[in-house]
């Protein structure tokens, strides 16, 4: 179902079961978008960490950064991302955000896929730092990607998202209890992507 939330703006919010997800495929222009990308992956200090899977470390097959407003470390996967100050690109969109959603988010982790080769695999954003259900706003800038979820118990209970340039998708309820989520690798020729998922991590 549609609804309109201003002009020529639409939210799609999905029916799906122990979830609460809505998704707005043009919540910045074109030329705005164009422009956020570009400011980000000139000035975010981008890193290149490893994780670790079963005991091993690899590089990650994406670039990532960490942004706070207090300061904040996040865990996950083995990995304690340090946080820098958030940038007056990031304060940006998070202002625009909050027209929208009335959550204290206080951090904000940027992926950058340089091509189809990078991706991030199944997860649930379910870290304690988090809280019991977390709200998570996650912006798309450059290259399409599909968002893929999973329901953790009901196997039929699949779908993918095409995330567009400028777009919004917020999850919330006690989707990250009973949901994951992807992007996957993708063999197409594909250019960049940054995406931020804005959060609040619990002191």
């Amino acid at each position: 179902m549609l609804d309109l939330f201003s002009d020529n703006v639409q939210i799609w919010k999905p029916k799906l079961p122990d979830a609460e997800l809505y998704y707005i495929s043009n919540f910045w222009s074109k030329i705005e978008a164009d422009l956020l990308f570009n400011n980000l992956n000139n000035e975010i200090p981008w890193k290149h960490d490893p994780i670790t899977v079963f005991g091993k470390k690899y590089l990650q097959p994406r670039l990532t950064s960490l942004h706070s407003i207090n300061n904040q470390t996040y865990k996950y996967s083995g990995i304690t991302m340090k946080s820098e100050p958030m940038s007056p690109t990031l304060l940006d969109i998070l202002t625009k955000l909050k027209t929208l959603e009335q959550h204290e988010f206080t951090s904000v982790l940027l992926n950058k896929y340089r091509n189809g080769k990078d991706s991030n695999g199944w997860h649930s954003d379910d870290e304690k730092e988090l809280g019991k259900n977390p709200i998570i706003a996650s912006v798309s800038l450059g290259a399409e990607r599909f968002f893929h979820l999973r329901h953790k118990k009901n196997k039929q209970e699949r779908h993918k998202i095409k995330l567009a340039h400028g777009s919004l998708l917020i999850m919330g309820g006690e989707m990250q209890h009973h949901w994951q989520h992807q992007i996957a690798k993708t063999q197409k020729q594909i250019g960049p992507r940054i995406n931020l998922t804005f959060r609040k991590i619990m002191v």
